[in-house]
């Protein structure tokens, strides 16, 4: 999936269907002058029904699209015959959706299973016919009730990515070289910051055939959680990964520090993250030499964390597959 395919937030405007009119028509047949009223009611207008979809990973349908309309009720008929109900509009979103009312941003449904339904418009109700107004001192009522017209709503729609491991760092600490190497994804990969700039899915395929999900977003820096950069955007995808790797370069000079600004951020942000399992990964080994390397894994700065630490290099595929060992044995201790 390329970057400009991946949509994660759009607004769209829906609107239901209006209910149909109830029938005012008099019974008038052959032998019977005056059968009295018999129009049937109304249809009800079609619902917005936001449906959600396994097979949809991104809100890119989404793009040349926005504004929805449900079918109207039919009007009322003779012989007490009812008006068909509206067609309701079913629009398929990704599993992970996020529904907001664009106005006074109110989350109106959050998904997390395949096959989840969420009515976000009700059609307009159908108008009575005449027959249900009959007394005993108006046996003849021309009169029926309209339709009721359907809603119009904007509504915001985000999508949180559904993966198992989510990687967080800064800019240009190698998260998407990593994703390359241990999955078949393609990121954009570049030694600039912000190469990523939308989320990036991959699936590792692990001993056994068993396989588990891990996603890379845009690198985090300082002042994240207040709008900077452009990791206060797309935080939200790693609220829903099981563990999170915290990847920081070698050449740091205080990788220590370094997590601790991650974390800071991620506590700002929403302090239920630092309830995850955590791991902390120390990226481009290659890059130093042996007996710095050694020396940096005695580092008591790095033993004092309250996390586990490991060393890999993407280049040279060091620790790669302890790495992966390290992450299935996390989400299977959950």
């Amino acid at each position: 999936m390329t970057e400009d395919n991946f949509v994660d937030y759009v607004k769209v405007v829906v609107r239901s269907g209006n209910g149909g009119a109830g029938s005012s028509h008099l019974r008038r047949e052959k032998f019977v002058a005056k059968g009295g009223p018999d129009g049937g009611d109304g249809g009800d207008g079609g619902n917005i029904i936001f449906k959600t979809d396994k097979n949809l990973w991104t809100l890119f349908h989404f793009k040349f699209k926005k504004h929805f309309k449900a079918d109207h009720g039919e009007n009322g008929g003779k012989s007490r015959s009812s008006g068909a109900n509206g067609r309701d509009e079913i629009i398929k979103i990704p599993v992970g959706s996020v529904i907001k009312d664009t106005v006074n941003g109110k989350v109106l449904f959050e998904s997390i299973e395949d096959g989840e339904e969420f009515n976000a418009v009700s059609g307009g109700k159908g108008g009575l016919g005449n027959w249900h107004f009959k007394s005993s001192t108006n046996q003849t009522p021309k009169y029926s009730q309209p339709g009721v017209e359907g809603s119009e709503k904007k509504l915001t729609i985000e999508l949180k990515v559904l993966a198992d491991v989510g990687f967080v760092g800064f800019p240009n600490s190698g998260k998407s070289t990593l994703l390359s190497v241990i999955t078949d994804a393609t990121p954009k990969i570049g030694d600039y910051e912000f190469t990523t700039l939308k989320p990036n899915l991959g699936i590792v395929k692990y001993k056994d055939f068993n396989t588990f999900v891990v996603s890379d977003i845009p690198g985090i820096i300082k002042g994240a959680s207040k709008g900077k950069g452009l990791g206060h955007h797309f935080l939200r995808h790693i609220e829903r990964n099981s563990i999170l790797i915290f990847l920081v370069s070698c050449e740091s000079k205080n990788i220590d520090k370094k997590f601790n600004i991650l974390i800071d951020e991620l506590r700002k942000y929403n302090k239920e993250l630092l309830d995850k399992e955590k791991l902390l990964v120390v990226t481009k080994c290659d890059l130093i030499p042996k007996d710095k390397l050694s020396d940096l894994k005695l580092n008591n700065k790095l033993k004092s964390l309250s996390v586990d630490v490991h060393f890999i290099s993407s280049i040279t595929r060091y620790g790669i597959e302890t790495l992966k060992d390290l992450m299935w044995k996390k989400l299977n201790t959950q």
